[in-house]
């Protein structure tokens, strides 16, 4: 495998230390940009660079796109097509419609290209350390096929599944994060209010969630149903319930008398429970209420 050609098209913000990393690789870089000044350093560190996505596929056997939407996909994919030999895998790293990535598998396969949806997360910052989570949806052939160059910037590669997985345990995992998001400007508020540095804040946040692994920890189970009495976990969360509504319970009142709107706070106090499967705990059954 490390005799594989590889290409890459799409060397921007991600895209540029993504492809960093396989400088190195032994079966060679092709890479392929719109911008001229993008592909000038990769061209003095070794790398090949070419004008068109047609000409990539001339020469890589695994091709990695890393452009902004599905538009650019389907536009990159349909030019690779002209010219890609069977075996050729196409690996999308772009995040892109989990039903637009089985269209884009469809028509590869008519030419013998298998195509990968391979979405990313970790941010242009764990591009440059090789600290990114890859999660593919394809064939296990496939996904043994680009494993390697992936390994290259990525210290976690995961087959997600058949095509469009990949794509649907972006979308699952980055709901996490944008709710997340949302969450925090909803304790900035409720800080603020309380007269508390948000700043401060945000570094106790940035280093708990360090040490504990965040949101992420509690993502133990296997399945969402609800966990029946005798099982090993069920303690565990149900103290994690426990204490969950004590706080939001708490943050609450502050709110409420601090005259701040703690919408995803009172929806936390209601669901957490249940969301855990051990069941709404007294507390959040008060916050039914709310």
């Amino acid at each position: 495998m490390s005799e594989l050609r590889v290409g890459f098209i799409g060397v921007g913000n991600m895209g540029a230390p993504m492809a960093q990393r396989l400088l190195s690789w032994p079966g060679g870089l092709t890479v392929c940009d719109t911008r001229a000044e993008a592909v000038r350093p990769f061209v003095e560190a070794g790398a090949v660079a070419v004008d068109s996505a047609a000409e990539v596929a001339e020469r890589a056997e695994v091709i990695s796109v890393t452009v902004v939407n599905d538009e650019q996909v389907r536009a990159v994919v349909a030019e690779l097509l002209h010219t890609a030999k069977p075996g050729t895998v196409v690996a999308v790293h772009s995040t892109i419609g989990d039903r637009t990535a089985a269209e884009l598998a469809a028509a590869c396969a008519e030419h013998g290209v298998e195509l990968v949806d391979a979405p990313i997360s970790g941010g242009a910052v764990g591009a440059r350390r090789g600290a990114l989570a890859v999660m593919v949806g394809g064939s296990a052939a496939a996904f043994e096929r680009v494993r390697g160059p992936f390994e290259c910037f990525a210290d976690l590669v995961v087959h997600a599944g058949p095509v469009g997985a990949g794509t649907r345990m972006k979308l699952a995992r980055n709901l996490v994060h944008f709710v997340a998001f949302t969450a925090v400007t909803e304790a900035q508020r409720l800080a603020e209010a309380a007269g508390l540095d948000i700043t401060v804040l945000g570094k106790v946040v940035r280093h708990s969630d360090a040490v504990t692994g965040g949101p992420g920890a509690i993502m133990l189970r296997d399945r969402t149903a609800p966990i029946a009495e005798g099982d090993f976990w069920l303690p565990i969360l149900r103290h994690v319930r426990d204490l969950g509504e004590k706080d939001l319970a708490l943050a609450l009142d502050l709110g409420a008398r601090l005259g701040v709107d703690l919408p995803l706070a009172e929806s936390a106090l209601r669901r957490l429970g249940a969301g855990l499967g051990v069941g709404t705990g007294e507390l959040g059954s008060e916050g039914e209420n709310i």
